[in-house]
């Protein structure tokens, strides 16, 4: 086919996106200009006005939450938060000589930090204690802020100048509570490196040329960079967890490189087949280019409905992280077209096939090498429709369509086995004993453990409220050191009007049991109603162990408006833009069985401590009680992902007048290298992050990698082609009253002289 021929290809593309793609292409220094203007005004407006990011969360209507908000009305010198200072001494007594005299000195550095409004002696029963042997003490260091309001300066100064005041010694001294748990953000540099890494490897192997591997890398890291920098602009306006960008960066990467590769891959295709660059942008923005903008859509709505919970602090974190969504978006549709253009001739110049070419004649003639060739073992793709077919993914698309119902029972049979623990999953929020043991966090949890107990780690908070009973706070009090799972409940301490007591309750369990989680059903329930019973005082159970009980309690009640909020949004998006009802009941069940096999391997590793030792764990725990639903949201959208990104290719051969289940075969021949190397690449970002200390995002990086994994290679490139196979033209079934009562969001239209009309929708009555 001639040249001129082959440019049509993009040349009649006259859509919207590709006007756009072949407009940014043909002004490319125009564009890239607007970006570097648009960068620096958003990164100095960051660096300038943008706020911090704090760990902040309110559970409206929860009793943790009434419990903080009586303590901040009427109490508001127990509404802060407190450090806890661990002091312990090899042998001999805390309250002997040198080691009384290092822990008073001590004690009195730490009253002097800034924002410290009182500091517990233990030697006095109190705001801390002495363990029986003598060998261990903890103290309270109360802070007049909540934690995340206290500056990180404040929390380094205590540390230094209460180890500062014991050096010498003998003294050991450790930190833990709130404050210092939460001064502590999460270190990820090392994971998103790795992360890069493996990617660059990746996509050399796939594209096998250096420049082309490169530029989805660098349009990732400007997408994150610039959604991260809007991230801390909005956090100016509004508060933001300190794992959102954590998340939002592990987000960004992973779909950044994904809908750069899809993109460019497309290009490359238009350009190996005579078109010019313009053309190239034009045919890639109108194809994959499509796709990308319907995949991030359904990311971010995805990911977004998170605010149907109903929790501050999840909703912001599903709001953060699709933000380096949409800006990978942006910059895939318009600066990526600019760059390609700009790049074109350096796309094909294969630094790795000129390396292996040479070191096989070194070896095996003489150098310099006359020309260069892939090795024999290496030859080079043949990207025609009878080059695809005969690919491995060709002969995979024709195997797993061979015997459709044996590829659909083994594959449904393999997600229900990996999805077996998810039976035993538990949420609540894991404690400070799973720490690397080397922080200092963990190592004062041990000696607490040691000292009086693990429930001496994250005691329940008891406001009281005895405006109408002034010894509700003692009543309280008396009851909860009857019950069985109590450890300790110090005397109640009251404020100056005597209208509220703070009742301390440390139980025999750690924060991370099922008898703490129980203890604290039981207080609500039972303890405080009967102590209680006949007066008009009231008492909310509060504390860390108990607001994240009323987190997972409060995403439970929520969880199902959840599912139907996004399964539903996604349903009527695919429904819209594919005009079948058949694909998206069918992505969302499958997602489905992804998400429940991605929770089983995340419970039988984190929960019952399968192969943690690999991970850095030494103690199992509850997942996360936030972590699923976030997880789950991810999950839908990128599995849409890899859903629009293989059945818009099926679609667009059936569409050209192929048969369905051909269009199928040829539809995971023509994407399957694609979507495995995209897959790949997300899954290992994702991993990589799992090389931190931080528990929770260890959480993240393992669910959503393996669901990636497991979504797009068994799952998208497996069961799906085998359903779609098995359903034939049925998988194209639309009601005549539905389609004709959605819109056509079809983003890029067909066009006349590049792609026959589509085959009507199946109507009820022509359905077997």
């Amino acid at each position: 086919m001639s040249s001129d021929a082959h440019s049509g290809l993009g040349a009649r593309q006259t859509g919207p996106l590709a006007r756009l793609a072949r407009g940014c292409a043909r002004h490319r220094w125009l564009t890239i200009s607007a970006w570097i203007v648009a960068a620096v005004m958003i990164v100095v407006g960051a660096n300038t006005i943008g706020g911090t990011l704090v760990d902040e969360f309110t559970i409206p209507n929860s009793d943790a939450q009434r419990a903080t908000d009586l303590l901040e009305e009427e109490f508001p010198q127990q509404s802060g938060e407190a450090a806890q200072v661990v002091f312990a001494v090899e042998e001999g007594a805390l309250a002997d000589g040198q080691s009384r005299q290092a822990v008073d000195q001590a004690l009195a550095r730490a009253a002097e930090i800034p924002g410290v409004v009182g500091v517990g002696n233990p030697f006095q029963d109190q705001g801390g204690a002495v363990s029986e042997s003598g060998r261990i003490a903890f103290v309270d260091v109360q802070f007049e802020e909540q934690s995340f309001d206290v500056p990180l300066e404040d929390v380094e100064k205590l540390e230094d100048d209460v180890r500062d005041a014991v050096e010498g010694s003998g003294v050991e001294v450790q930190f833990t509570g709130p404050v210092v748990q939460n001064s502590e953000p999460p270190e990820t540099s090392i994971g998103e490196l790795l992360g890069i890494a493996v990617a660059i490897l990746i996509l050399l192997f796939v594209l096998r040329a250096l420049l082309a591997a490169v530029t989805p890398i660098i349009m990732a890291i400007i997408a994150v960079g610039l959604g991260l920098a809007l991230l801390t602009l909005a956090a100016s306006l509004t508060n933001f967890n300190t794992i959102t960008p954590v998340l939002a960066t592990m987000l960004g990467l992973g779909v950044g490189i994904d809908y750069s590769l899809f993109i460019l891959t497309r290009f490359r295709q238009a350009l190996a087949e005579g078109a010019t660059p313009e053309d190239a942008a034009a045919f890639a923005g109108s194809t994959s280019g499509r796709a990308v903008v319907f995949a991030g859509i359904t990311v971010a709505v995805s990911i977004s409905s998170l605010a149907v919970i109903g929790i501050d602090f999840i909703t912001k974190l599903g709001l953060g992280a699709a933000i380096t969504v949409v800006t990978s978006v942006l910059a895939a549709i318009t600066l990526l077209p600019a760059l390609l253009s700009l790049l074109h001739r350096g796309l094909e110049y294969r630094v790795l096939r000129g390396i292996l070419g040479g070191l096989s004649r070194v070896l095996r003639y003489s150098w310099p090498p006359k020309e260069y060739r892939w090795p024999p073992w290496w030859p080079d793709p043949d990207d025609s429709p009878k080059g695809q077919m005969a690919s491995t993914w060709g002969r995979w698309g024709r195997f797993v369509t061979k015997r459709p119902w044996v590829t659909v029972g083994v594959t449904l049979g393999l997600l229900l086995i990996l999805a077996i623990p998810v039976l035993d999953m538990r949420l609540g929020s894991s404690d400070a004993g799973t720490n690397p043991a080397d922080t200092t966090t963990r190592q004062a949890y041990d000696l607490l453990a040691e000292g009086f107990g693990p429930g001496f780690n994250g005691p329940l908070i008891i406001a009281v409220d005895q405006s109408g009973d002034a010894t509700a706070g003692r009543t309280v009090a008396a009851a909860f050191r009857g019950d069985a799972d109590v450890a300790a409940v110090p005397p109640p301490v009251v404020n100056e009007s005597g209208s509220t007591a703070v009742v301390t309750v440390f139980p025999t369990t750690s924060p991370q049991s099922v008898e703490t989680a129980e203890l604290v059903e039981r207080g609500r329930d039972t303890i405080i109603p009967q102590a209680l019973a006949g007066t008009d005082a009231q008492a909310f159970v509060g504390g860390s162990t108990a607001a994240f009980d009323d987190v997972a309690q409060r995403i439970s009640d929520r969880s199902i408006w959840f599912l139907v909020a996004v399964i539903g949004i996604t349903f009527v998006l695919l429904s819209m833009s594919f005009r079948s009802v058949v694909i998206p009941i069918k992505a969302s069940i499958t997602t489905l069985l992804s998400a429940a096999a991605a929770f089983g391997i995340l419970t039988a590793v984190f929960q019952w401590g399968w192969l943690q030792e690999l991970i850095g764990l030494d103690r199992t725990g509850p997942i996360e009680s936030f972590l699923p639903v976030i997880v789950f949201s991810i999950l839908f959208g990128l599995s849409m992902d890899y859903e629009v990104f293989l059945v818009s290719r099926i679609r667009e051969l059936y569409s050209r007048g192929q048969e369905p289940r051909e269009a199928i075969k040829h539809g995971v021949a023509a994407v399957g290298k694609v979507v495995a190397a995209a897959a790949l690449i997300m899954s290992s970002v994702f991993l990589a992050f799992m090389t931190g200390d931080d528990r929770a995002i260890k959480e993240f990086g393992l669910a959503l990698g393996a669901a990636v994994l497991i979504d797009a290679f068994i799952v998208r490139l497996t069961m799906v082609p085998a359903i779609m196979h098995v359903l034939n033209e049925r998988s194209w079934y639309m009601p005549g009253w539905l389609d004709r009562l959605l819109p056509n969001i079809t983003i890029e239209p067909p066009e006349e002289d590049d792609v026959p009309d589509a085959p009507p929708a199946v109507a009820a009555s022509d359905t077997p």
